[in-house]
Protein backbone atom coordinates (compact mmCIF):
# COMPACT_ATOMS: atom_id res chain seq x y z
CA UNK A 1 0.00 0.00 0.00
CA UNK A 2 1.41 3.58 -0.55
CA UNK A 3 1.57 5.55 2.73
CA UNK A 4 1.57 9.08 0.58
CA UNK A 5 -0.60 10.18 -2.08
CA UNK A 6 -1.72 12.73 -4.59
CA UNK A 7 -4.64 12.75 -6.09
CA UNK A 8 -5.22 14.61 -9.50
CA UNK A 9 -8.98 14.71 -9.86
CA UNK A 10 -9.49 16.97 -13.52
CA UNK A 11 -12.32 19.51 -13.11
CA UNK A 12 -14.40 17.47 -15.61
CA UNK A 13 -14.06 14.57 -13.60
CA UNK A 14 -16.27 16.39 -10.69
CA UNK A 15 -18.89 17.96 -13.09
CA UNK A 16 -22.58 17.25 -14.44
CA UNK A 17 -22.24 16.88 -17.89
CA UNK A 18 -19.03 18.62 -18.21
CA UNK A 19 -19.94 21.84 -16.39
CA UNK A 20 -20.88 22.91 -12.50
CA UNK A 21 -20.56 19.96 -10.21
CA UNK A 22 -22.20 17.36 -9.74
CA UNK A 23 -23.31 16.42 -5.94
CA UNK A 24 -23.46 13.19 -6.64
CA UNK A 25 -19.66 12.87 -7.29
CA UNK A 26 -18.72 14.97 -4.78
CA UNK A 27 -20.12 12.65 -1.93
CA UNK A 28 -18.98 9.62 -3.78
CA UNK A 29 -15.23 10.89 -3.85
CA UNK A 30 -15.43 12.40 -0.04
CA UNK A 31 -16.74 8.93 1.22
CA UNK A 32 -13.43 7.27 -0.61
CA UNK A 33 -11.14 9.91 0.89
CA UNK A 34 -13.14 9.04 4.03
CA UNK A 35 -12.27 5.46 4.26
CA UNK A 36 -8.58 6.20 2.88
CA UNK A 37 -7.56 9.06 5.37
CA UNK A 38 -8.99 6.04 8.24
CA UNK A 39 -6.50 3.50 6.90
CA UNK A 40 -3.13 5.86 7.83
CA UNK A 41 -2.95 6.81 4.03
CA UNK A 42 -1.65 10.38 3.66
CA UNK A 43 -3.43 11.91 0.93
CA UNK A 44 -3.38 15.61 -0.96
CA UNK A 45 -5.31 16.31 -3.99
CA UNK A 46 -4.79 18.92 -7.23
CA UNK A 47 -7.78 19.93 -8.96
CA UNK A 48 -8.03 21.00 -12.20
CA UNK A 49 -10.86 23.52 -13.68
CA UNK A 50 -12.05 22.53 -16.84
CA UNK A 51 -15.85 22.23 -16.06
CA UNK A 52 -15.72 26.05 -15.27
CA UNK A 53 -13.21 27.33 -18.02
CA UNK A 54 -9.99 26.07 -19.69
CA UNK A 55 -7.38 28.80 -21.05
CA UNK A 56 -7.47 27.25 -24.57
CA UNK A 57 -11.39 28.62 -24.52
CA UNK A 58 -10.77 31.50 -22.90
CA UNK A 59 -8.28 32.37 -25.85
CA UNK A 60 -10.44 31.82 -28.25
CA UNK A 61 -12.67 34.51 -27.45
CA UNK A 62 -9.80 36.89 -27.32
CA UNK A 63 -8.43 36.86 -23.68
CA UNK A 64 -4.83 37.29 -23.90
CA UNK A 65 -3.40 33.64 -22.88
CA UNK A 66 -1.25 34.77 -19.63
CA UNK A 67 -4.65 36.22 -18.14
CA UNK A 68 -6.85 33.00 -19.61
CA UNK A 69 -4.78 30.96 -17.32
CA UNK A 70 -5.00 33.31 -14.54
CA UNK A 71 -8.73 32.12 -14.76
CA UNK A 72 -8.36 28.43 -15.27
CA UNK A 73 -6.46 28.72 -11.88
CA UNK A 74 -9.16 30.91 -10.42
CA UNK A 75 -11.68 27.90 -11.52
CA UNK A 76 -9.42 25.35 -9.26
CA UNK A 77 -9.79 27.15 -6.25
CA UNK A 78 -13.46 26.65 -6.45
CA UNK A 79 -13.05 22.88 -7.41
CA UNK A 80 -10.60 22.95 -4.37
CA UNK A 81 -13.06 24.71 -2.03
CA UNK A 82 -16.21 22.55 -3.31
CA UNK A 83 -13.82 19.52 -2.63
CA UNK A 84 -13.32 20.91 1.23
CA UNK A 85 -16.91 21.17 1.61
CA UNK A 86 -17.65 17.84 0.80
CA UNK A 87 -14.90 16.25 2.97
CA UNK A 88 -15.82 18.26 5.65
CA UNK A 89 -19.38 17.20 5.72
CA UNK A 90 -18.00 13.54 6.06
CA UNK A 91 -15.73 14.69 8.93
CA UNK A 92 -12.90 14.53 6.98
CA UNK A 93 -10.40 17.40 8.60
CA UNK A 94 -9.11 19.19 5.41
CA UNK A 95 -6.66 22.43 4.29
CA UNK A 96 -6.76 24.38 1.10
CA UNK A 97 -3.37 25.70 0.09
CA UNK A 98 -3.13 27.94 -2.95
CA UNK A 99 -0.68 28.80 -4.99
CA UNK A 100 -1.89 32.39 -5.40
CA UNK A 101 -2.65 34.47 -2.35
CA UNK A 102 -6.18 34.62 -1.13
CA UNK A 103 -6.17 34.55 2.43
CA UNK A 104 -9.53 35.04 3.18
CA UNK A 105 -10.77 31.75 1.63
CA UNK A 106 -7.31 30.02 2.17
CA UNK A 107 -4.10 29.34 3.22
CA UNK A 108 -1.18 29.80 0.97
CA UNK A 109 1.27 27.31 -0.07
CA UNK A 110 3.78 26.95 2.31
CA UNK A 111 5.38 23.36 1.80
CA UNK A 112 6.58 23.16 5.53
CA UNK A 113 2.96 23.26 6.71
CA UNK A 114 1.66 21.34 4.13
CA UNK A 115 3.84 18.38 5.47
CA UNK A 116 2.71 19.42 9.25
CA UNK A 117 -1.11 18.92 8.07
CA UNK A 118 -0.55 15.55 6.30
CA UNK A 119 1.39 14.33 9.64
CA UNK A 120 -1.86 15.16 11.34
CA UNK A 121 -3.89 13.31 9.72
CA UNK A 122 -5.28 16.12 7.26
CA UNK A 123 -5.92 16.37 3.83
CA UNK A 124 -4.47 18.95 1.55
CA UNK A 125 -5.84 20.43 -1.13
CA UNK A 126 -3.86 22.24 -3.81
CA UNK A 127 -5.23 25.26 -5.89
CA UNK A 128 -4.38 27.59 -8.19
CA UNK A 129 -1.81 25.35 -10.14
CA UNK A 130 1.89 26.42 -9.76
CA UNK A 131 0.47 30.35 -9.57
CA UNK A 132 2.65 30.85 -12.64
CA UNK A 133 1.01 30.80 -16.45
CA UNK A 134 2.31 28.59 -19.01
CA UNK A 135 2.06 25.30 -16.41
CA UNK A 136 -0.82 23.25 -16.55
CA UNK A 137 -2.80 21.38 -13.51
CA UNK A 138 -0.67 17.91 -14.86
CA UNK A 139 2.44 19.82 -14.17
CA UNK A 140 1.22 21.06 -10.48
CA UNK A 141 0.43 17.72 -9.56
CA UNK A 142 3.90 16.53 -10.72
CA UNK A 143 5.91 19.24 -8.89
CA UNK A 144 3.56 19.42 -5.61
CA UNK A 145 4.10 15.38 -5.68
CA UNK A 146 7.81 15.70 -6.08
CA UNK A 147 7.99 18.54 -3.24
CA UNK A 148 5.74 16.50 -0.50
CA UNK A 149 7.77 13.03 -1.83
CA UNK A 150 4.46 11.45 -2.13
CA UNK A 151 4.91 7.62 -3.68
CA UNK A 152 2.39 7.72 -6.04
CA UNK A 153 -0.34 10.23 -8.16
CA UNK A 154 -3.07 8.74 -8.64
CA UNK A 155 -5.08 10.67 -12.12
CA UNK A 156 -8.78 9.95 -11.49
CA UNK A 157 -10.66 10.09 -14.99
CA UNK A 158 -14.14 10.38 -15.77
CA UNK A 159 -15.27 7.49 -17.66
CA UNK A 160 -12.02 6.27 -18.66
CA UNK A 161 -10.22 3.12 -17.06
CA UNK A 162 -6.14 3.33 -18.78
CA UNK A 163 -3.90 4.36 -21.18
CA UNK A 164 -4.35 3.07 -24.56
CA UNK A 165 -2.63 3.06 -27.49
CA UNK A 166 -5.18 5.52 -29.38
CA UNK A 167 -8.78 6.82 -28.65
CA UNK A 168 -11.18 4.16 -27.71
CA UNK A 169 -14.27 6.57 -28.42
CA UNK A 170 -12.63 6.85 -32.05
CA UNK A 171 -10.86 2.99 -32.35
CA UNK A 172 -13.01 0.18 -31.24
CA UNK A 173 -9.91 -2.14 -31.68
CA UNK A 174 -7.78 0.21 -29.04
CA UNK A 175 -5.42 -1.49 -26.56
CA UNK A 176 -4.97 -0.63 -22.74
CA UNK A 177 -2.10 -0.83 -21.69
CA UNK A 178 -1.32 -2.37 -18.00
CA UNK A 179 2.11 -0.93 -17.28
CA UNK A 180 4.23 1.53 -19.40
CA UNK A 181 7.48 3.22 -18.58
CA UNK A 182 7.45 7.02 -18.70
CA UNK A 183 10.22 6.79 -21.32
CA UNK A 184 7.64 4.62 -23.20
CA UNK A 185 4.99 7.50 -22.41
CA UNK A 186 7.17 9.97 -24.17
CA UNK A 187 8.25 8.11 -27.09
CA UNK A 188 4.98 7.41 -27.98
CA UNK A 189 3.28 10.70 -27.32
CA UNK A 190 0.69 8.87 -25.33
CA UNK A 191 -0.17 12.33 -23.83
CA UNK A 192 -1.16 11.32 -20.63
CA UNK A 193 0.30 14.29 -19.07
CA UNK A 194 2.37 17.05 -20.39
CA UNK A 195 6.13 16.35 -21.31
CA UNK A 196 7.38 18.55 -18.37
CA UNK A 197 5.13 16.55 -15.63
CA UNK A 198 6.02 13.10 -17.15
CA UNK A 199 9.61 14.63 -17.54
CA UNK A 200 9.29 15.77 -13.76
CA UNK A 201 7.70 12.21 -12.56
CA UNK A 202 10.16 10.29 -14.12
CA UNK A 203 13.17 12.30 -12.49
CA UNK A 204 11.80 12.15 -8.87
CA UNK A 205 11.04 8.69 -9.39
CA UNK A 206 6.98 9.11 -8.48
CA UNK A 207 4.73 6.50 -9.90
CA UNK A 208 1.59 7.16 -11.85
CA UNK A 209 -2.12 5.40 -11.94
CA UNK A 210 -4.84 6.40 -14.25
CA UNK A 211 -7.78 4.62 -13.56
CA UNK A 212 -11.59 5.63 -13.57
CA UNK A 213 -12.98 7.38 -10.95
CA UNK A 214 -16.28 6.40 -11.47
CA UNK A 215 -15.90 3.29 -10.42
CA UNK A 216 -16.74 2.96 -6.59
CA UNK A 217 -13.66 1.96 -4.47
CA UNK A 218 -11.16 2.49 -7.01
CA UNK A 219 -9.66 5.35 -5.60
CA UNK A 220 -8.70 2.75 -2.45
CA UNK A 221 -7.98 -0.26 -5.10
CA UNK A 222 -5.29 2.18 -6.91
CA UNK A 223 -3.81 2.78 -3.28
CA UNK A 224 -3.87 -1.16 -2.73
CA UNK A 225 -1.72 -1.32 -6.06
CA UNK A 226 -4.53 -3.55 -7.17
CA UNK A 227 -4.66 -4.01 -10.91
CA UNK A 228 -6.96 -1.19 -12.03
CA UNK A 229 -5.93 0.96 -14.97
CA UNK A 230 -2.38 1.85 -16.07
CA UNK A 231 0.21 2.00 -14.16
CA UNK A 232 3.47 4.27 -15.30
CA UNK A 233 6.84 4.06 -13.31
CA UNK A 234 10.03 5.09 -14.18
CA UNK A 235 11.18 1.20 -14.81
CA UNK A 236 9.98 -1.99 -15.61
CA UNK A 237 8.65 -4.34 -13.64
Amino acid sequence: MYKRVLLKCSGEALAEKGQGFSATILEELACQVKEIVATGVQLAIVCGGGNFIRGKTAQEIGVERTTADYMGMLGTVINALAIQGALEKQGVETRVQTAIDMKQVAEPFILRRALRHLEKGRVVIFGAGTGSPFFSTDTTAALRASEIKADVILMAKNGTDGIYDSDPNKNPHAKRYTHLTYKQVLEQDLQVMDATATAMCNDNDIDLIVFNMNEKGNILRAINEEPIGTIVRKKEN
